[in-house]
């Protein structure tokens, strides 16, 4: 007998790892609920328990478009998790994703089918 989880999936519809995520998701017949950043913003409680969670350095994402196109002096002053959580909460798009949150304890950021089937199955 499987455990039922609470499953929210934090995201932008149109990203390609986020579609994975989500189709992975309903593959297995898993309900959940999506919370789209550009749509409703960036969670500043959800962002700060992300980061004490896994490390800022995990959180942010360096390796995307908005991040090459923030002006020096705006990269230059992401030092540590205070400076990461404003520039995320400031650009959304620097969050890596998809955020999934599995209830009751369990935190899985990018694409990952294999711990996706850990925690959620």
């Amino acid at each position: 007998m499987s455990t039922k989880h609470k499953i929210k999936v934090y995201g932008i519809p149109n990203c390609q790892s986020v579609k994975k995520a989500r189709t992975w998701i309903e593959a297995q017949g898993l309900e959940y609920e999506f919370h789209d950043f550009k749509k409703q913003g960036v969670p500043l409680g959800a962002l700060k328990q992300w980061v004490k969670t896994l490390g800022w350095e995990v959180v942010l994402n360096k390796k995307g478009t908005t991040w090459r196109q923030l002006p020096d002096n705006e990269r230059s002053e992401v030092l540590d998790a205070p400076s990461a959580i404003q520039a995320m909460s400031l650009h959304p798009s620097l969050i890596k994703r998809p955020v999934i949150e599995v209830e009751p304890q369990h935190l899985v950021i990018g694409v990952n089918p294999e711990e996706w089937t850990n925690v959620m199955l």
